[in-house]
């Protein structure tokens, strides 16, 4: 009786522990990692206790847990993560660039990488490549991209400066803005000091990066005040920038808050943060702007 009667346990045991797991995998395990990113990140936009209800809807809870889990997939490019750490760290790269310069009203810095006929007599400057990095508004760091700007520097025979600028918390969308122009008054100033050509600049932007240079490139044709630059180096700088590259950018803003909302990522994305609200969100799109250029603005 006593060996049957365990036997039975042992069947019980195995039928209630597979409900069990089954309910951690499909219940709790999402619902632990969703609710950990939206504490780190940001509860919803809601009123009192309704963030909360909102935050525990199944469907945000499992879009939400998806998209953490999808990125998990960039957990293949760490050995890349040590390569350019290494390389950035070695004084011997030294050569190939000038490191930590600094720029503009923030003290921000920025690094120059030389184009392969560095130190050799070259009568015609160097064209200048200026590359923002992305991060979502809200992250990066200059010396990541260092062995990308190694080898734009080397393909393109450029100049390429690589700046860092003021990332959220620190800083809105627009000291982001200020701080890419303050870049390019920078290279206006010292087109003979570096020997590259001040006035044959190329931005290239990517992801959030891209979505700064098409911004900054229109508030300067705009002559925006808010930039705290003189109208006539706003011109100057207008008429330099010879193309911007933007490569997967995000131009229409409401556009990407939809996508945003359709993941279920849009509380605890930086980009409504970053531009202070969601009613900000036209101000800030580029293809919202060039809607309102008149055809002078547009020829510039």
């Amino acid at each position: 009786r006593t060996d049957r009667l365990n036997h039975n346990m042992l069947i019980l045991k195995y039928h209630m522990s597979l409900p069990v797991a089954v309910g951690v995998m499909l219940v709790g395990f999402p619902y632990s990692i969703s609710l950990a990113a939206q504490w780190i990140y940001g509860w919803p936009n809601k009123p009192g206790y309704k963030k909360y209800m909102e935050a525990l809807k199944p469907r945000r809870i499992y879009c939400l847990t998806k998209a953490v889990l999808e990125t998990l997939k960039y957990v293949q490019y760490g050995r890349l993560y040590f390569q350019w750490k290494s390389w950035y760290k070695n004084d011997e790269n030294r050569k190939h660039y000038e490191k930590g310069i600094t720029f503009g009203r923030r003290g921000n810095k920025l690094d120059l990488y030389h184009p392969p006929n560095v130190g050799r007599f070259v009568d015609v400057p160097a064209p200048l490549v200026v590359f923002i990095y992305g991060g979502a508004w809200g992250s990066g760091d200059r010396s990541i991209y260092c062995l990308l700007a190694r080898q734009m520097a080397e393909e393109l025979r450029a100049t390429v400066i690589c700046p860092d600028y003021c990332t959220h918390p620190k800083g809105n969308v627009l000291g982001m803005v200020q701080d890419i122009a303050d870049c390019l008054v920078w290279a206006q100033e010292s087109g003979q000091k570096f020997n590259f050509d001040k006035d044959n600049i190329v931005l290239i932007g990517h992801s959030a990066g891209a979505h700064l240079c098409a911004l900054t490139t229109l508030f300067l044709i705009d002559s925006r005040e808010e930039l705290f630059i003189e109208a006539s180096k706003q011109r100057d700088i207008t008429l330099a920038i010879r193309g911007v590259i933007g490569l997967s950018g995000v131009y229409n803003i409401v556009d990407h808050y939809e996508h945003e909302q359709k993941r279920a990522v849009e509380y605890v994305s930086t980009m409504h943060k970053a531009m202070n609200g969601v009613e900000n969100f036209p101000y800030y799109s580029p293809t919202h702007i060039l809607k309102k250029f008149s055809q002078d603005k547009l020829n510039r």
